[in-house]
């Protein structure tokens, strides 16, 4: 992946949803790499992964992340792709760690919030250091305002690499406990701005006003994540057919803008 993100990413799947949620929800890697196809074609120019185990649960296993990167490369060379390093309430800091110097891809998530939650601030510098020496493009996933604040003191104390910085700041969670608001997304942008100026961030959103929201990011001129890891359904509240769908609708007022344009 380049320096720069990509304008938009697909996350299909995530760590913690299973086709109980929705019976299309990409599981093994032949689904992934197909359903990376079909979301490329509707505009999404880069593929957030998540990798399952056999029982279809969230996994950090080098040699499947290494199986569905190859089939990447051999079969989808144009799309870049990013992996993650999420815990998900399994995986401690060390096996994180670990994920990034033994993969060494391209591109990965990893959230400071996970990654200091050991204490050990010295490993986790070795990490994000040893990344950026790697080549690797880290995209520092910020959960709240808490997490912003986080990055710019790692930022200042040398934990991170200060410069080049990519962030994702996530509005929302899982289930209904907070869902994403658009009135809240001025605030966290402005935050951003302030603390961490130089930084090229993206948004993705849970909930019902993910459309919307992504959609005013993009017309901000901001960056996006858009997929079932954070929403199932489409603007009108129907159950989205599939990720392909929701880059669509996502896409659908830039696209008419361009034609107007044309």
């Amino acid at each position: 992946m380049n320096a720069a993100l990509p304008r938009v990413m697909v996350a299909p799947n995530g760590a913690r949803r299973t086709k109980a949620d929705h019976p299309n929800l990409p599981i093994t890697i032949d689904e992934i790499v197909d359903e990376a196809k079909t979301c490329f074609e509707a505009g999404a120019e880069a593929l957030h992964a998540h990798v399952r185990d056999e029982n279809g649960m969230h996994s950090l296993d080098i040699d499947l992340y290494r199986e569905l990167l190859d089939r990447m490369r051999r079969e989808m060379p144009e799309m870049a792709v990013q992996v993650t390093t999420e815990s998900a309430d399994k995986y401690a800091p060390p096996v994180q760690r670990e994920l990034l110097a033994r993969l060494r891809p391209s591109a990965a998530s990893v959230s400071i919030r996970e990654m200091l939650s050991d204490g050990n601030r010295a490993a986790a510098r070795s990490a994000y250091h040893g990344a950026r020496e790697a080549g690797v493009a880290v995209q520092h996933i910020a959960y709240d305002k808490r997490d912003v604040a986080s990055l710019k003191l790692a930022a200042e104390d040398g934990t991170l690499p200060s410069s080049q910085m990519q962030v994702l700041l996530v509005m929302g969670t899982y289930g209904t406990k907070r869902t994403a608001r658009l009135e809240d997304l001025a605030p966290l942008l402005n935050l951003t701005a302030n603390l961490l100026p130089e930084a090229d961030y993206a948004v993705c959103a849970f909930g019902p006003e993910e459309t919307a929201l992504l959609r005013a990011v993009l017309g901000q001129g901001g960056k996006i994540r858009v997929g079932f890891e954070n929403n199932f359904f489409s603007q009108d509240g129907s159950l989205a057919p599939s990720n392909a769908a929701r880059v669509r609708e996502v896409l659908q007022r830039r696209k008419r803008l361009k034609a107007l344009q044309s």
